[in-house]
């Protein structure tokens, strides 16, 4: 694939991750009922990233975990043997919380109803809301994340790339490639 552009340096990353953790404490009305649920593997991250931003601004700790949507995806089947090998981390009761599901990049909506699938296995949370990195557009169900670090219009061929630095061992990005692989 042909990197089209870097849209996001490990600088652009932060003050988005900063500006969705003031979002998230205002509409929440501060931190003490708020859950941050990272989509593994990307998510699970930018998560953390958002929890310490919190803790900065509010002085306190939001609890941080991850889930596993594999057995919850509509548009690809597990095998049998390997729905049990689920990987989730829920590290407090869910119930009646505010549970804000982190994610890299939103593009068809799938990967989000899949995770609020997930969340809804565990508990029953007063809320859920959706932040993401990046939203790409091209929705195929009626999903909006609530915070959104940025917008990038794009076209189905293209494909936009997080990195990371826990699962990629590359500094935080967010770049465009064109390509016939989307994400």
């Amino acid at each position: 694939m042909e990197l089209r552009a870097e849209i996001m340096t490990e600088a652009d990353v932060m003050r988005s991750l900063a500006r969705i953790a003031h979002e998230i404490t205002e509409r929440d009305h501060g931190a003490e009922n708020i859950v941050l649920l990272g989509i593994r593997r990307r998510g699970l991250p930018l998560a953390k990233l958002i929890a310490a931003q919190i803790e900065r601004f509010e002085g306190a700790r939001v609890p941080v975990g991850f889930i596993d949507i594999t057995r919850f995806r509509d548009d690809f089947r597990v095998p049998a043997d390997e729905k049990e090998a689920e990987l989730t981390h829920i590290p407090c009761d869910i119930n009646g919380r505010c549970v804000v599901i982190v994610d890299d990049v939103i593009f068809t909506g799938r990967t989000a109803r899949a995770a609020i699938e997930a969340v809804f296995a565990h508990g029953r949370p007063a809320m859920i809301q959706l932040a993401v990195l990046c939203d790409r557009g091209h929705r195929e169900l009626p999903i909006r994340p609530d915070f959104v670090g940025k917008n990038i219009p794009t076209s189905r061929s293209e494909r936009v790339s997080v990195t990371v630095p826990e699962t990629d061992g590359e500094p935080l990005s967010v770049k465009l490639y064109a390509g016939d692989r989307s994400r």
